[in-house]
């Protein structure tokens, strides 16, 4: 068989996949169906190797080349076109043909001579005729309308990070590029962005079908629920009332959906017909380590053809899917819109360097549209240099799976290191004095003023490690229950009405995940961060931080923290392990490790994984643990198997890739299909898909989380030693050398706006005035100052400036711990220009004013023929408690709740006379001064 004649059987086979009807020329019919492919056409430049009927009208044309031409395939357009603009035989309209493809066995190229400059690109198969026939009934293709008919963006309630990725975004579309990446800051609307995109798409686009990628199920339900959400600009429905979104859990894709959420995993299964559990899904793939042997091969499925998308959304477009499973990307012939926080220089290099919108963490912070972080840090002796336990000491014995205790002396000295710590050996000291430790420092440091608990979020190692940090917090806080809840894809209660009592609710005021709310995952009350786990991939890391950063109005974070004084202004990173200093890659290196963990393998199996390496690496790895456990752990994972041993397990996937047993599947499947084979006849594809039956077949216990757990856990030594004997200490607690760099950062910005605005804002002239010219100090001057100082790019409310301040000159700083007023803001003036002095305190306003207020009255009792009367006195004091908060006293402000109550202004007049206004006028002026 020469190797034309094998390009053109493969081209025939991927013709007759997609739906087309193969003839020869003389056997021509083309009424037997919508498409048909006609071979050796005649035309006037000689015959064309295949004309494509649509309806029985000429539509295109293929030029099939060997598949060693597919180097040099380019060249080969000329010929396409020209055989496209020929005169067909028996054809009367000489219109040239619209459809080119070049093609051999393994490549095929398109083109559509109806865009706009009209350009080839790769696909992965033929396109169906039914594709071509609706092509044909519209009156402009795809890339025409995105070129020439997006209207203009309206701006009503969008951020101008989202205007300039929608924007930047459609102009790349109009120039036909095939991937775009919108870098955007984690809390800058990533989402609502692409719905805004996507909505655009359809309506103007006129895009037929949008697969919206994500990373988890979790975050596929967050995904519809803002599709569900959403409501056009140009229209008062809601996004789900003008078009069919489906969250794909099945094997199905919804004919009428016009908007498909799913995970990369799902669309796997889909497409290679291997069903997947959603346990599967659960698990971020930038958390599964992966080798290349795990790469997804995808073959054409005629139910789900490579025209089924238009464009792929990929929200968080991490390296995991654009290298294992960039098949499952490749196979459809749409434009790939990447969506990320954390990009590094894979992603960039996948999206062709095409990014076209960037949005920066920091630049989100100066824009207010999320807030700042401070790092808060806490070593302890046992975390940074492990223990010892000595044999024959007398301690608990923990089963993991069970958690069930026994009381035993240790065989033999135990040694073991921080990074052992909740794995091999538990040591609840250490445990408690970093839970006591942040307990404190939130108490008294970072959020001295607050009643309750900010809502915190602890990221724990492991299941195990999750319940031991919960039982110990509510134990050092005094709290129930509801006061801390686990957030897992296994907890007991359901994840999700969790997941928005934390987020909506009062309790929890604690949340402790394992890797559910690592990424994505929107909590805008979140206030501190507590890492007890390490973290490597420092993509993963910045995820992990971003739960933090959304920014919040003062309302919606009273409603949940009833204490807060306003909006979110920062949040605190609290660092139990050194996971800020710890060396963070860009991403998980790809080469093959011979160690890939056991969990890793389960996980890959369960996502689809089949190819030899993984299947044998997991049966060897069963069959060698079954040599090795004890007859209960035997038991546990035979029960959660549904009766089949783990040495059986292995066995089986063992056998499933016995070439023997493949051969003769195949035979019996040929045979019950009515078929005659023998050994020697059988195709590769049959080969193929008897493999892939049987080793489905043998992965299938696998898909059960419960086994995965059942056999992770007895991998590991089956007991936990819980250490109550060395006991922990906290070696150091306070803020990073990052943190003190910040607040040394924010004082120099205070500093340096009051000195370039002193001659145009009325609160820091007076400030600046000698003594005889100042003018009354108005609290609208203050409100003025305060609001130009706390809005972006500065952000500096007196609440982060007096923690500033407190950081870094912590000895001249007293009133940490109550409540800021407005007024506070004329003290940090004062300070930042010296007024009183170097060695000055920086005090409360309301204390400066209470000691004035002392000096001042005692002058005057002094003075005055008779001391003021009690009831004068006790006025004197409300008026000057109104100065301390509002920096001046009038009579209209008698009209206060606090003092009306007294009788107002007619009581205090009754009580000073004349002598009122004089007072009030004096006081204003000393005690403000």
């Amino acid at each position: 068989m020469t190797p034309e004649t094998k390009a053109r059987q493969q081209i025939d086979q991927k013709l007759e996949q997609a739906g087309w009807v193969i003839q020869d020329v003389k056997q021509i019919n083309l009424g037997a169906a919508v498409g048909v492919a006609v071979r050796e056409y005649p035309t006037d430049t000689g015959p064309a190797d295949y004309v494509l009927f649509v309806n029985r009208n000429a539509v295109g044309v293929i030029e099939a080349k060997k598949d060693s031409a597919g180097e040099n395939i380019t060249v080969t357009e000329k010929q396409t076109e020209r055989y496209a603009t020929a005169v067909l035989k028996w054809r009367k309209d000489n219109t040239p043909l619209r459809f080119l493809i070049e093609a051999t066995g393994q490549i095929i190229r398109f083109t559509d001579n109806a865009d706009p400059a009209p350009r080839s690109r790769e696909i992965f198969h033929f396109f169906k005729p039914e594709t071509f026939a609706a092509w044909l009934g519209q009156p402009e293709t795809l890339r025409r309308r995105l070129a020439e008919r997006m209207p203009v963006l309206p701006e009503r309630n969008l951020r101008d990070c989202q205007i300039s990725a929608v924007t930047g975004l459609e102009q790349s579309l109009a120039l036909n590029k095939p991937r775009a990446l919108v870098h955007m800051a984690t809390g800058a609307g990533k989402t609502f962005t692409a719905i805004t995109a996507v909505y655009r798409l359809l309506k103007f686009g006129g895009a037929k079908r949008i697969l919206f990628l994500v990373d988890t199920r979790n975050l596929g339900k967050q995904a519809h629920q803002e599709f569900m959400a959403y409501t056009p600009p140009d229209d008062g429905r809601k996004f789900t009332e003008l078009y069919n979104v489906q969250r794909l859990s099945s094997p199905s894709i919804d004919p009428h959906a016009q908007v498909c959420i799913s995970t990369i995993q799902r669309m796997y299964s889909i497409l290679s017909g291997e069903p997947i559990d959603e346990s599967a899904e659960d698990l971020s793939l930038n958390e599964v380590q992966q080798t290349a042997a795990q790469q997804k091969l995808v073959r054409y499925n005629p139910a789900v053809p490579v025209e089924t998308f238009d464009f792929i959304v990929i929200d968080e477009c991490h390296r995991s899917i654009y290298n294992l499973w960039k098949q499952v990307l490749d196979y459809f012939d749409a434009s790939l819109i990447g969506l990320t926080a954390t990009p590094d220089k894979r992603t960039f290099g996948f999206f062709n360097e095409n990014i076209v919108a960037e949005y920066t963490y920091e630049q989100s912070v100066a824009d207010g549209v999320n807030v700042g972080y401070d790092v808060y840090e806490i070593e302890t002796d046992i975390t940074q240099k492990g223990a010892e336990l000595k044999a024959k000491e007398w301690v608990d014995h923990r089963d993991r799976a069970t958690r069930k205790k026994r009381w035993s002396e240790t065989e033999e000295d135990t040694a073991y290191t921080g990074k052992e710590l909740d794995r091999s050996v538990v040591n609840v000291s250490q445990i408690r004095q970093v839970i006591q430790a942040m307990k404190t420092a939130v108490e008294t440091q970072i959020f001295p003023n607050r009643r309750e608990t900010p809502k915190t979020l602890i990221f724990a190692k492991t299941d195990s490690h999750a319940d031991d940090i919960i039982n110990i917090l509510r134990e050092v806080y005094g709290q129930g229950n509801a006061f801390c809840k686990k957030v897992t894809y296994r907890a007991e209660e359901d994840a999700d009405s969790i997941l928005s009592s934390f987020r909506n609710d009062y309790n929890p005021r604690i949340a402790v995940t394992v890797d559910m709310i690592a990424t994505g995952t929107d909590v805008k009350p979140l206030e501190v961060l507590l890492f007890m786990r390490d973290v490597r991939s420092k993509g993963y890391y910045e995820q992990m931080k971003g739960r933090g950063v959304r920014s919040l109005d003062g309302d919606s974070l009273k409603r949940v923290s009833n204490s807060a004084d306003g909006a979110k202004t920062r949040f605190v990173l609290i660092d139990a392990v050194g996971v800020e200093k710890s060396l963070k890659t860009e991403s998980r290196p790809l080469e093959k490790k011979p160690g890939v963990a056991l969990k890793d393998l389960l996980q890959g199996v369960a996502m689809g994984s089949r190819d030899d390496d993984t299947v044998l690496s997991l049966a060897n790895r069963l069959v060698r643990l079954a040599k090795q456990l004890d007859d209960k752990a035997q038991a546990r994972i035979e029960q959660a198997s549904g009766g089949v041993s783990v040495a059986a397990l292995g066995k089986g996937l063992i056998a499933a890739l016995d070439p023997d047993a493949i051969v003769q599947t195949a035979l019996a499947t040929a045979q019950a299909q009515g078929k005659t084979a023998s050994e020697d006849s059988l195709l590769p594809a049959e080969i193929d898909a008897a493999r892939a039956q049987r080793v489905a077949a043998a992965c299938a216990p696998f898909d059960r989380p419960e086994l995965r757990d059942a056999i992770d856990n007895a991998r590991r030594e089956r007991e936990q030693l819980i250490d109550h004997i060395n006991l922990d200490q906290v070696t150091f607690s306070g803020f990073s050398e990052q943190a003190e760099g910040e607040a040394r950062a924010v004082i120099q910005r205070f500093a340096d706006y009051i000195r370039q605005h002193k001659d145009e804002i009325a609160a820091l002239d007076f400030f600046y005035q000698q003594p005889y010219q100042r003018r009354a100090l108005t609290f609208a001057m203050i409100e003025d100052l305060h609001e130009r100082l706390s809005k972006p790019p500065l952000m500096l409310t007196t609440e982060r400036l007096w923690s500033a301040y407190a950081r870094v000159q912590a000895g001249q700083v007293k009133g940490s711990e109550s409540r800021r007023q407005l007024t506070d803001l004329i003290s940090l003036v004062r300070f930042a220009l010296g007024l009183d002095g170097a060695s000055a305190e920086l005090k409360p306003f309301a204390d400066d004013v209470d000691k004035r207020f002392q000096t001042w009255i005692f002058r005057h009792n002094a003075q005055r023929t008779t001391a003021f009367t009690t009831e004068q006195t006790e006025w004197l004091r409300l008026m000057k408690d109104h100065i301390a908060s509002s920096c001046s006293i009038a009579r209209d402000d008698f009209d206060y709740a606090e003092l009306a109550d007294k009788g107002g202004l007619q009581r205090v007049w009754q009580v000073f006379s004349n002598e009122l206004d004089g007072l009030m006028e004096e006081m204003n002026r000393e005690l403000v001064a």
